[in-house]
């Protein structure tokens, strides 16, 4: 390769934003004893993060086109770092949830200008090599997560899992000035900001809904307001999509079942997959008494079977048609979800292990794939606006799968526990309510609510599955290098 330089800044500033999105998993426990938060409160920590990212992608990605790539990524990196010391030292739940959608805010800024960035340094085979070395760094970020997670909020506690992320960026910054051309997008582009901001606003009330609908119900004013809000905000979208001269997104594509089986496929698989883990993480260290270390190593097997078989799919799987990567991988796991629906009682991290292995196959089947899916089902010039919104879709579905799974876990529990003790179990208050439930009663209820939330989930996962495998119709599997052209406009796949 030419020089490292410029793979090493990209991929140090990708680690470290694909780092945040699951070190935090770990640390919820002890965040929620720290800052007395409640299960809401956490839900919005992992999903103010994702939920930025999921809004601003496309809209910070075409802006990046204007201004400058790496003028954009290293901003990106600077509101990261400051985002990354406010929740250091939050003092509360709102100012960690508010300073973990900064971070969102910045790390968009990253994520949709890293491949852009790669692809305007490297050729041929050099980019080849960087784009492998740039997913293996980017797959070895999720297996450490919840490890190093685990190893800081059990060691200096949970505040050094943003810490760490000072000297990180400045070292990323350094690089990036020294060893980063600045590249730029084709001219006459604009920025579409009003279907920016109505894609957030839509969004964002739309998780806000279905979080409060756990602690208000489904039928209560806030909820309502939160699902109307957002279906006016849905509305204003596809009104300003149809008439700006540069969408974020053509609503054309829309008409083509293959994008609109990618993009399901898409917002199914990160809320499927990864929408429960949070709460594995309450369950096994506040009800199960684990340490943050051995929580974090319980979702061990689902990472390593993920890149194990991310490994296969580019080397025994290429000419597999998509549709069966992708759909067949949801499937996969939406009855891994469904495995893990065992629990009861007695039950330990090991009723998980078998359900957590095959959603890692799926996820390791669907991962590599569905990017060049969305590419595949669009036309050439096309191809970076679907890039940048199935990472779009990816994000949304993560934050919108975390808020479901809360919703159905504390809903169900309300239904086994009085409406009052099981908010205040759901808002972390497992050790004050010991003094009036056994044991016996705390972790039969929150067992029960896992399920439950295990089963909406699988099925979800089922019918996405179905319906990838009946919409996507390429013939030939979608594991593509992009052209460089795509490379220079595309968001970086997570």
């Amino acid at each position: 390769m030419r020089t490292s330089g410029p793979l090493t800044a990209v991929c140090l500033s990708t680690f470290m934003l694909l780092l945040d999105a699951t070190i935090v998993v770990v640390a919820l426990p002890d965040m929620a004893r720290s800052l007395h938060a409640s299960l809401n409160d956490l839900q919005w920590v992992v999903d103010g993060y994702a939920l930025a990212l999921a809004a601003l992608l496309l809209g910070i990605g075409a802006a990046a086109d204007i201004l400058g790539r790496r003028r954009v990524h290293i901003a990106g990196v600077a509101l990261f770092a400051a985002a990354s010391l406010m929740c250091g030292l939050a003092s509360g739940p709102g100012t960690l949830v508010a300073a973990r959608a900064l971070q969102g805010v910045g790390g968009a800024a990253m994520y949709a200008t890293t491949l852009p960035l790669l692809g305007s340094v490297y050729r041929g085979r050099q980019r080849s090599a960087a784009l492998g070395i740039w997913g293996a760094v980017s797959g070895s970020a999720a297996a450490v997560g919840p490890v190093l997670g685990g190893a800081l909020t059990e060691g200096p506690g949970w505040r050094w899992i943003f810490f760490v992320n000072l000297p990180v960026s400045v070292a990323a910054v350094v690089l990036m000035l020294r060893a980063v051309p600045e590249s730029r997008g084709p001219r006459g582009m604009r920025i579409d900001w009003a279907g920016t901001l109505a894609f957030a606003g839509f969004a964002g009330c739309t998780t806000y809904g279905v979080v409060r609908a756990g602690v208000d119900g489904w039928s209560s004013a806030t909820t309502f307001g939160s699902f109307g809000l957002a279906t006016l905000a849905l509305a204003l979208f596809v009104m300003v999509e149809c008439r700006v001269a540069h969408p974020l997104l053509d609503l054309t594509l829309l008409r083509k079942p293959a994008f609109v089986g990618v993009m399901t496929g898409a917002l199914a698989f990160s809320g499927v997959a990864f929408g429960m883990t949070p709460y594995f993480s309450i369950w096994t260290q506040t009800l199960l008494g684990m340490s943050p270390v051995h929580g974090g190593m319980t979702l061990l097997p689902l990472t390593f079977a993920s890149m194990t078989v991310a490994i296969l799919v580019g080397r025994l799987l290429h000419g597999v048609p998509a549709r069966l990567t992708i759909g067949g991988g949801i499937l996969l796991i939406g009855a891994g979800t469904l495995c893990e629906a065992v629990l009861d009682v007695g039950s330990n991290w090991t009723a998980l292990m078998p359900g957590l292995v095959l959603v890692g196959i799926g996820t390791g089947l669907v991962s590599p794939t569905v990017a060049g899916a969305a590419l595949a089902s669009v036309p050439p010039e096309r191809a970076g606006m679907a890039g940048g919104a199935v990472n779009t879709f990816r994000q949304l579905g993560y934050a919108l799968g975390v808020a479901a799974c809360g919703t159905v876990l504390t809903s169900h529990m309300q239904t086994t526990m009085s409406h009052d003790s099981a908010h205040a179990l759901a808002g972390g208050g497992a050790a004050a309510l010991r003094g009036v439930f056994s044991e016996h009663t705390l972790r039969s209820a929150f067992a029960s609510g896992l399920n439950a939330a295990l089963v909406v989930a699988g099925l979800t996962g089922i019918v996405a599955g179905a319906l990838v495998l009946i919409l996507v119709r390429q013939p030939r599997a979608a594991v593509v290098q992009p052209a460089p052209e795509v490379l220079e406009k595309t968001a970086a796949p997570s």
